[in-house]
């Protein structure tokens, strides 16, 4: 059986993740089958909208495949890496630009790559069992698929606050970051998807998920605004714990424990793409740098130990190298960001996601539930 479920139902382009053992983590197969099936349904009249969605229980998508990044990267095949970076970004780019409207559903866990393939949406769908999450700092990596495109546009620093932090987000919390459009009980999902599948117009699928969405439970970050734009506004990692140590709540004292956990060079790395990021207008821009990221972390001690202390021995203690962040200098950073020898980006074509002037495909754009 195919890791992806692809069928059209009335008007709609169905993709599901079929890997539910694994939470749907992507394989290089599955993206390429997500491309391809994309690129197919461009010019497909019968496909007015597509609805992405994982099969199981449990979430969406839990990322890319970790382990076979590290059984590369252990081994030195280092060209079978960038082989699935390349393309998996390449799909992000493509669903970013998708000329027809792209609902992606983000029940569950959604994580790493699973950003990729469903916030760059025209339609991000979360429920109260949504978890979000760019956790890769954790793993002496970066925010990629765009993450850090997507980060570095949230208000108050609270993209900052989740890359360094590798935080867990709630509905409401996805939507305040932007990383998300609507909330819709999972109790309606069942019935949201059949009544997709009967929608003869992207404009009825419209009407139906307004008609679906609610107002989710608060969420916990709405609150601490104040402290986190003022603590993650800072310029240096250091100066981001220095003023968190300042704080008194809890919440704070718990951010600077969780930054203290992970990679010092994958926080300095991130910090600094996620300011390069702000001050760029395209997803294009971040995406290309992120593989320039994510090469040269492959090819650094902290990926193999991170992972190892997370998903081989799980013991959840890695020996980071330097293991301080006053210990990682500016030129051990500006490394990362220096071109690496593999295959550039393809980005393509982009298309507008406005639609086609002069015929009936409707676009579920964000903007549109403001």
């Amino acid at each position: 059986m195919s890791e992806v479920e692809i069928r059209v139902e009335g008007a709609c382009g169905r993709l599901t993740l079929n890997r539910p053992s694994a939470l749907n983590s992507l394989t290089l197969m599955m993206v390429r089958e997500l491309k391809a099936a994309l690129r197919q349904w461009i010019e497909d009249p019968a496909v007015e909208f597509i609805l992405l969605d994982g099969a199981g229980e449990r979430g969406l998508c839990a990322g890319g495949d970790i382990r076979a990044l590290y059984d590369a990267a252990r081994s030195g095949r280092l060209e079978e890496a960038a082989t699935f970076f390349r393309e998996e970004y390449e799909l992000n780019s493509l669903i970013s630009s998708y000329p027809k409207p792209y609902i992606a559903l983000m029940d569950g866990v959604v994580m790493g790559g699973g950003i990729g393939i469903s916030a760059h949406g025209s339609l991000r769908v979360v429920t109260e069992r949504s978890t979000l999450a760019m956790p890769e700092t954790r793993i002496g990596f970066i925010p990629d698929v765009g993450g850090t495109f997507l980060l570095a546009r949230a208000p108050d620093e609270l993209g900052t606050y989740a890359a360094l932090t590798a935080s867990r987000l709630g509905p409401a919390d996805a939507l305040l970051l932007r990383l998300g459009d609507l909330f819709i009980s999972s109790n309606e999902i069942p019935s949201m998807i059949a009544e997709l599948a009967l929608c003869r117009t992207a404009l009825d699928a419209h009407e139906l998920l307004l008609n679906k969405s609610a107002a989710p439970s608060p969420g916990s970050l709405e609150a601490e605004r104040q402290w986190i734009r003022r603590c993650f506004s800072r310029q240096t990692i250091e100066e981001i714990l220095n003023s968190l140590d300042e704080e008194t709540s809890d919440i704070a004292q718990r951010a600077a424990a969780e930054i203290r956990k992970n990679s010092p060079t994958a926080l300095k790395v991130t910090l600094r793409a996620l300011r390069d990021a702000r001050h760029k207008a395209d997803l294009g821009y971040s995406l290309r740098q992120e593989y320039n990221l994510a090469m040269a972390c492959l090819q650094n001690p902290d990926f193999l130990e991170g992972v190892r202390a997370a998903l081989i021995d799980k013991d959840q203690q890695p020996r980071w190298s330097p293991d301080d962040p006053a210990r990682v200098t500016g030129e051990q950073v500006e490394k990362f960001f220096q071109n690496h020898e593999f295959p550039p980006l393809n980005l393509g074509h982009t298309y507008s996601q406005r639609g086609v002037s002069g015929d009936n495909r409707r676009n579920l754009s964000r903007g549109n539930y403001g």
